[in-house]
């Protein structure tokens, strides 16, 4: 279910993209950046977290450097599609650590994963005893991620172009 879309002016949004590339500056310095003083960006960003529009804030991390560069992305086709069984799978798959991200998809297969890993004989395992074995799984298919070019901790050329 969609959550109502939440209503931003100009300075929402300059505030958000400022913490979107760099969430640990300081409300002076966010402040200054998007036109404002102090007390409106404290007041804004209060009302900005309070209502859900920004979640929280995390550190963005080399996963290469803690040996977990290892990407797949699962497509899993169930063997129900009714909510009951939607909802058993949703639940179970929230409780695999290296599933990074599950996406319900419109397409000849149900979900989406994204699983990260140390290796590909980790990500068998992960599959074969833990993806498998989810409620409702009728079929698994496996792409391996060769490289990242983008992704939600990478960053982007100024204006959104590549250079």
């Amino acid at each position: 279910m969609r959550s109502q879309t939440a209503e931003l002016d100009d300075f929402d949004r300059k505030i958000i993209a400022a913490l979107a590339e760099d969430g640990r500056m300081t409300v002076t310095d966010l402040a200054q950046l998007v036109g404002l003083s102090k007390t409106p960006c404290q007041v804004r960003l209060k009302r900005l977290l309070d209502s859900g529009v920004i979640r929280g804030f995390r550190a963005i991390v080399d996963q290469a450097k803690l040996g977990m560069d290892h990407v797949a992305f699962a497509e899993v086709k169930l063997s129900d599609t009714r909510e009951k069984a939607l909802a058993e799978f949703n639940a179970a798959v929230r409780r695999i650590p290296e599933v990074e991200e599950c996406h319900m998809i419109a397409s000849s297969f149900d979900y989406l994963l994204k699983v990260r890993t140390a290796d590909i004989r980790r990500y068998r395992m992960v599959l074969g005893e833990k993806i498998s074995s989810l409620p409702h799984v009728a079929s698994t298919s496996t792409f391996v991620a060769m490289e990242t070019v983008l992704d939600s901790g990478s960053t982007r050329p100024r204006g959104g172009k590549a250079g």
